[in-house]
């Protein structure tokens, strides 16, 4: 497994993303002895970086990771994120009610809280990696990434990231305190961030972490039709998902299918590896619950892709649909 630069930060080229373990998906949370066996599967084949964040469960993720590498922290980057609780009301408690919690909230004083409860549950006295979640338009950028700033002091967190931040945001983030990293949803399926926030990224020498990077696992080809999502499941409300967008989307997946076929590879693969080859200093953290498709996906780093495939890949027409069926979350 290669390493990548995040910031000052090393990480394994490609992580483990643990959101749908416990949240959002179908059977989340149904099988955590097989989610416990992906990540600890992840580090014995070179994994370091692990993704997670108080909002997935909420807070069960956390829990989860931590009890996957008691004993193993040494092996780990781990990163995680505040933000979309707010705990001045005294949100500290489990929950399953995810909606009567979620509120964007990036004060100092929730962060300090925020931060305590994310070490507690992970099991560990520091932070690698953490996230501002979402932007807080009720908190000044510069007095968030000033709280962070003394977390670093603290000792209790290493690095500072953003996610789904403008580029005014990130600038303006950035000129208070180094950020390593910043996590957007980047892949074939939504190619956004490369009109603005690649090249800032790569002015600033902050690491680009792709989440999302199979594109809520319709770029793996195993989503052919609506009646494949369980109505629990919250990508069967998403516009991209949605009838009228469905069947156009489909022929985004034809094409990725059909450069798997000329490789002998999986589409989740040439996918994956497509992301790989969009430059220095990228992270993609796919993610699952499954050891076998944990192990597909790691395949994606010995797959070249010749120059003819890297451009037919790039050329696939943008998605019907919004990314989210509310995108009044996103800095933009």
């Amino acid at each position: 497994m290669k390493h990548v630069w995040l910031g000052g930060l090393e990480v394994s080229q490609l992580g483990l993303g643990c959101m749908g373990m416990s949240a959002y998906y179908s059977g989340a949370g149904s099988d955590d002895a097989e989610s416990i066996r992906t990540i600890q599967r992840a580090l014995e084949l070179g994994v370091t970086f692990l993704d997670t964040a108080e909002i997935y469960g909420p807070y069960r993720n956390e829990e989860l990771v931590g009890r996957a590498i008691a004993g193993r922290r040494d092996e780990v980057v781990l990163a995680t994120k505040f933000g979309q609780i707010s705990h001045r009301g005294g949100n500290n408690r489990p929950t399953t009610d995810v909606e009567s919690i979620r509120k964007l909230d990036s004060s100092p004083e929730n962060i300090r809280m925020a931060v305590d409860g994310s070490l507690q549950r992970l099991g560990v006295d520091h932070i690698d990696l953490y996230y501002q979640h979402r932007v807080d338009p009720g908190t000044p950028i510069e007095d968030t990434v000033g709280a962070l700033a003394e977390l670093v002091k603290a000792g209790k967190v290493r690095y500072l990231g953003l996610s789904e931040a403008s580029p005014d945001t990130i600038r303006r983030a950035h000129a208070v305190h180094p950020i390593a990293a910043l996590q957007t949803e980047y892949s074939l399926w939504t190619r956004d961030p490369e009109a603005e926030i690649l090249p800032l990224t790569r002015e600033l020498g902050i690491g680009f972490v792709p989440y999302l990077p199979l594109g809520r696992g319709f770029l793996t080809g195993t989503i052919t039709s609506r009646t494949d999502l369980d109505p629990s499941d919250f990508r069967s409300a998403n516009p991209r998902f949605a009838e009228e967008n469905f069947g156009r989307n489909l022929r985004i997946v034809d094409e990725v299918e059909a450069v798997a076929a000329e490789i002998g590879a999986s589409s989740a693969q040439v996918a994956l590896a497509w992301l790989l080859a969009q430059g220095e200093g990228i992270a993609p953290i796919p993610g699952t619950k499954s050891v076998t498709r944990l192990e597909e996906n790691l395949g994606s780093a010995g797959l070249t892709l010749s120059e003819a495939q890297l451009a037919r890949l790039s050329a696939i027409e943008a998605p019907a649909g919004d990314r989210y069926a509310d995108m009044s979350s996103i800095d933009r």
